[in-house]
């Protein structure tokens, strides 16, 4: 274990979460991330795409100002865990559980927000977050499974977003 770059630890912990395991059906716009098929069926993902695809979002996150601009979601109960952390450490604001239709794009109501940046665990489960931050001209970054449609997602990071531990 001596002697490890920085990619090649972090692809360790992401392999060791289990991060590399996507699921029994494959999107056509994420055949590009997939590395191979199990004998069970279930799709392999490129875990160096998804350290690609990681470090590409921390520059957009990195790029933006104010840390209070930046949303990340998840509707899904492994994932709110995540993004109450995560939110914590860089500043963020987190929406965990159910999303309230017109969040971005009704200026009427009370949780009305326009972020500048909408960070996502599952586009499958938080459609409606990207449908409006697609209207608002948000863009979006993703954890993205192997059967996830990747419409109005500007980054998908390839990831088991189904897993508890990844």
């Amino acid at each position: 274990m001596a002697n490890l770059t920085q990619k090649e630890m972090d692809i360790q912990m992401l392999l060791a979460a289990g991060c590399h395991l996507g699921t029994k059906n494959c999107n056509h716009q994420m055949e590009r991330y997939v590395h191979t098929r199990r004998q069970d069926g279930i799709y392999v993902i490129n875990l160096e795409k998804t350290w690609e695809k990681l470090q590409m979002a921390a520059r957009i996150i990195v790029a933006i100002e104010n840390p209070q601009d930046v949303v990340v979601l998840s509707a899904r109960p492994y994932g709110q865990r995540a993004v109450f952390k995560f939110a914590q450490y860089i500043g963020a604001k987190s929406l965990a559980g159910r999303h309230t239709p017109g969040t971005f794009t009704n200026q009427i109501q009370k949780q009305f927000e326009e972020p500048r940046l909408l960070i996502l665990t599952d586009p499958r489960t938080d459609h409606q977050p990207i449908k409006e931050s697609a209207y608002m001209n948000i863009p979006t970054i993703a954890f993205c499974d192997t059967d996830s449609a990747l419409p109005h997602v500007d980054v998908a990071i390839p990831a088991n977003n189904k897993g508890k531990h990844s």
